[in-house]
């Protein structure tokens, strides 16, 4: 994987674990959504590098 695409998956997963859980502290339902939506975001975009590094290693 490339080092500045996990990098960016990573940190889009870390942000939506911390809004997440902000969401939950404070009771906003609309920020632990987003946070929720952040970390797919970011699980995703991991997943698009394992398939290319994955396909490159053949």
């Amino acid at each position: 994987m490339s080092g500045t695409e996990k990098a960016k998956a990573q940190a889009e997963q870390a942000k939506g674990k911390a809004k997440e859980m902000t969401g939950r502290a404070l009771g906003n339902e609309r920020m632990t959504a987003e946070g929720h939506a952040d970390q797919a975001k970011g699980n995703a975009r991991q997943a698009k590098e394992d398939v290319k590094d994955t396909l490159r290693h053949r």
